[in-house]
């Protein structure tokens, strides 16, 4: 047998394995989402219940589970809390050896487990109960000892799971995770969320800086603002513009207000009219009334002038129209806004 005919069979093989491959992943994909959508059903008065539980909670929402729930737990603690509703996840196990004094009266339980039977979690439940505080499962067994005994249990059983042999949770865990999303979701929406909320709590993600960050943030300051006198000569802002690095200048009069700004056009323009590098003074050649801004404004907004007047820096001024500083387009892109 020839090696061409060797390598085409052994693409065959390729291809089938490839295909193979492919149809069990889609598989577990077609399991999982049937298995999703039999949840909505359940959004119910029991749902209803759990989130007035929730919304009512003065203190934090505790998020137990073992195994992979407890994985799936701190990834809905953490969705809780990133939505305006205060959350964490406490470790069933570390639980029993002293971090349920984590707990307050104020608090509201929320238990995951699959089996509803998860022993570490049961061992927890006379504390819960001492503290007489809410108690909320998600289980897969109605009639397991955690949901008996919840104040409210949400039902997250599923009829199959993803894995072929049916042992390792998949589908399980992905109900479990969509429900604790349409919590959190139920939550955000009855408590107002707004952007701004989200911002607040995600501080130094894209959101967080574009609905957070001020100009007075970003611009240069004190001796890092470029300034010249308008009797200056155009020699003395050219001086001023190299030593400052931003490519302009402002021009100020005896009591420091604003009269215009000296940028790399200027420069071009003044050359082209042979201005005399000693002798024209800067206010003959400076761009009077420069594009402003306060610095309590958000560094977007100062992006958005810059972007519609097509310029690359803006003045930064306050009540009494003296610089304060500058801010320019590079400062705002290396704050990673977008």
């Amino acid at each position: 047998m020839d090696v061409e005919k060797l390598l085409e069979i052994d693409q065959t093989v390729v291809d089938f394995e490839v295909e193979k491959i492919c149809n069990l992943g889609r598989s577990v994909i077609d399991i999982e989402a049937n298995m999703i959508a039999n949840l909505a059903p359940r959004i119910d008065h029991r749902f209803a219940k759990a989130c007035d539980y929730l919304l009512r909670c003065r203190g934090r929402i505790a998020i137990m589970g073992v195994g992979k729930s407890g994985h799936i737990g701190k990834k809905i603690a953490a969705t809780f809390a990133s939505t305006g509703t205060p959350a964490f996840f406490i470790d069933p196990n570390e639980a029993k050896h002293g971090d349920i004094g984590m707990l307050t009266h104020e608090d509201v339980v929320l238990a995951l487990s699959n089996s509803g039977e998860s022993e570490e979690i049961i061992a927890l439940l006379p504390v819960i109960e001492r503290l007489s505080i809410p108690f909320i499962t998600l289980t897969g067994r109605a009639d397991s000892t955690l949901a008996k005994t919840a104040h409210i249990n949400i039902d997250v059983s599923v009829e199959k799971e993803a894995c072929p042999l049916g042992l390792a949770p998949t589908s399980s865990t992905t109900a479990a995770l969509v429900m604790g999303d349409a919590l959190a979701m139920a939550l955000l929406e009855s408590r107002g969320f707004t952007e701004k909320d989200f911002a607040m709590s995600h501080p130094g993600g894209l959101l967080g800086k574009r609905l957070l960050l001020k100009v007075e943030s970003l611009m240069h300051t004190g001796t890092h603002i470029p300034i010249v006198r308008d009797q200056a000569s155009l020699k003395d802002a050219l001086v001023e513009m190299t030593r400052k690095k931003l490519g302009i200048t402002t021009i100020v009069n005896a009591q420091n207000e604003l009269l215009g700004i000296f940028t790399d056009g200027d420069v071009r323009r003044a050359f082209d009219n042979q201005a005399d590098i000693r002798t024209t003074q800067i206010k003959e050649v400076m761009s009077k009334n420069p594009k402003t801004i306060s610095a309590d404004l958000l560094a977007t907004e100062a992006l958005r002038l810059m972007e519609t007047y097509k310029i690359t820096s803006l003045i930064v001024t306050n009540e009494k129209r003296h610089p304060v500083g500058v801010i320019h387009i590079h400062d705002i892109l290396e704050a990673g806004i977008f």
